[in-house]
């Protein structure tokens, strides 16, 4: 869904609206249900600075790079926040993996590397990967994405631990990165600008992305992280290349390359031996 969206309106204009639908429906539930009633005035602070570090600059870095390099190649690089995560949770929290976790760990990481780095064969060339001039750049903005989901996410983990709602915290957090991303707009940069006029179709893609991927998705990994370690939950958080593998070959109209599923193999096998 958003690499059609992202093209469309460029990386800016994708987040901008992207948060402003997800912002919306968190509140409504949190309004709903009443979660917002376990947001403490002293928990803002933190949250405000996640949603920017990891929001703000994460995600339209993230999408930035998509449109150089394309979902595929982006994704190699994001993937590298599980490693991130790891090793900044060991440094500043303490958190260490040891014995089949750590095995598990390592497949599970090199999977998600193999699926997606082995995922598509030599001859094809998607109209999402024909940009080649922007390499560089590219590279940079993808791992600068996932630095920013590490940082982001261990920031977190502390307060998570309290009884503070992940729905209302997502909502803090994703209102502070729209309303940054809505100044930069009204300041009239030209990089907030949408490439092109917004339509019907590029909205419901917007909107459902917004639902499902921060919404649903973003809310997920807050929970988890009241119940398990950053550095693990970053690590399972990052098998979603592998999961998009049958969507690829819906969109390609042919099976992914072999090494994309052996690294789904991998993938698996990491993933058991975490549970186990």
């Amino acid at each position: 869904m958003s690499a059609t969206a992202s093209t469309h309106l460029g990386a800016f204009a994708f987040t901008r609206w992207r948060m402003l639908c997800a912002a919306i429906m968190l509140w409504l539930i949190a309004l709903t249900t009443g979660s917002w009633a376990t947001l403490a005035a002293s928990s803002f602070g933190l949250l405000a600075l996640s949603g920017v570090i990891g929001i703000f600059i994460g995600d339209t870095a993230l999408f930035a790079a998509m449109n150089r390099l394309g979902p595929r190649r982006a994704g190699v690089l994001f993937a590298t926040h599980a490693l991130f995560s790891v090793v900044l949770a060991y440094f500043f929290l303490g958190e260490t993996l040891w014995g089949w976790t750590l095995i598990g760990s390592s497949l599970l990481i090199s999977g998600v590397m193999s699926a997606i780095f082995f995922g598509k064969r030599k001859t094809e060339l998607h109209a999402w990967e024909a940009n080649q001039s922007q390499l560089t750049s590219g590279v940079a903005l993808g791992l600068l994405a996932a630095l920013c989901q590490a940082v982001a996410t261990l920031m977190l983990k502390p307060l998570m631990e309290t009884d503070i709602d992940a729905v209302a915290a997502s909502a803090v957090r994703m209102t502070t990165a729209f309303v940054l991303h809505q100044i930069i707009f009204m300041l009239g940069f030209k990089v907030a600008r949408a490439y092109l006029p917004m339509n019907k179709k590029v909205f419901l893609l917007v909107l459902a992305n917004a639902g499902i991927s921060m919404v649903l998705g973003m809310t997920l990994i807050l929970q988890a992280l009241k119940h398990g370690d950053a550095g693990l939950v970053a690590i399972l958080s990052s098998v979603s290349p592998v999961l998009v593998l049958p969507l690829l070959w819906l969109i390609y109209k042919r099976s992914p390359a072999t090494g994309a599923w052996l690294g789904a193999v991998l993938t698996v096998l990491g993933t058991v031996l975490i549970l186990r």
